[in-house]
C-alpha cells in the first residue's frame, strides 16, 4: 500500500501536511500548523500511555525533534502522522518503566475513565471501575511490543498497515503481536469477572 492511500487523511479541500512542512522550511513559524493539527491527538494517546506529565514531555519533544528535522520529511505522505506518531513511539519507549508503573497504580486505584471506555468494548459484562483495575493491570504485564501494536490501534486509532510503519515492523508482525495481546487481555478480563462475581455472592 502506497503512503498516500494508508495515510490519506488530511480533510479534503484542505492544505496537506506535506506542503504545511515545505512551506515551513522557508516560513518557520507555518511549523505551528502542523501542531495545531496533531497535538491534540498525540497528547491525548501518550497521557492515556504515561499519564499527563509525562505526556507533556514526550508531546513537547516530539514536536521540537520534527521541528529539527522537518527538512527531512517524506513528501509522499500527505498526513504527518506516521511521522509524528513514530517519534512519539520511540520517545514513549523509553518510558517503559513509567509506563508500566502509570498502570499498577491505576490497577491498585481502579480509576481512569479513558481505561474504562476501553474496557467496556473489550468485556461488557464487568463493571467498569473493576474492568478499569483489571485492564490497567493486564496491559502492565504485556511486553512492549505487545503493548505498543495494542494501544496504537486501540488508543492511537491506527490500521494494522500504519501500525507497521510507525513502528517499522512487517504488517504480519502487528497481526500476530495484537492477536497474542488481544487474548491476553481476554484471559486476564474473564479472570477478573470470575473473581469479581465470586466476590460479590
Amino acid at each position: 500500500m502506497s503512503p498516500t492511500a494508508s495515510w490519506a487523511r488530511v480533510p479534503e479541500g484542505a492544505e496537506s501536511d506535506a506542503s504545511v512542512v515545505r512551506r515551513s522550511l522557508h516560513e518557520p513559524a507555518d511549523f505551528g500548523e502542523i501542531f495545531r493539527r496533531h497535538v491534540p491527538a498525540l497528547h491525548r494517546y501518550a497521557a492515556r500511555r504515561l499519564g499527563p506529565a509525562e505526556a507533556d514531555d514526550v508531546v513537547a519533544e516530539t514536536f521540537h525533534i520534527a521541528f529539527r528535522k522537518r527538512h527531512r520529511y517524506d513528501p509522499a505522505y500527505p498526513d504527518a502522522r506516521p511521522w509524528l506518531w513514530r517519534i512519539a513511539a520511540n520517545l514513549i519507549r523509553r518510558h517503559h518503566r513509567t509506563e508500566t508503573r502509570h498502570y499498577r497504580a491505576l490497577a491498585r486505584t481502579g480509576v481512569d475513565p479513558v481505561l474504562e471506555g476501553h474496557a467496556d468494548r473489550v468485556d461488557a459484562r464487568v463493571d467498569a471501575d473493576s474492568v478499569s483495575a483489571s485492564l490497567a493491570a493486564s496491559l502492565a504485564g504485556l511486553s512492549k511490543g505487545d503493548r505498543d501494536v495494542l494501544l496504537l490501534i486501540a488508543w492511537g486509532e491506527l490500521t494494522y498497515e500504519e501500525v507497521a510503519t510507525v513502528l517499522g515492523i512487517p504488517v504480519g508482525t502487528v497481526r500476530s503481536r495484537l492477536h497474542r495481546a488481544r487474548k491476553r487481555l481476554r484471559t486476564d478480563l474473564s479472570a477478573s469477572a470470575v473473581h469479581h462475581e465470586e466476590g460479590a455472592r
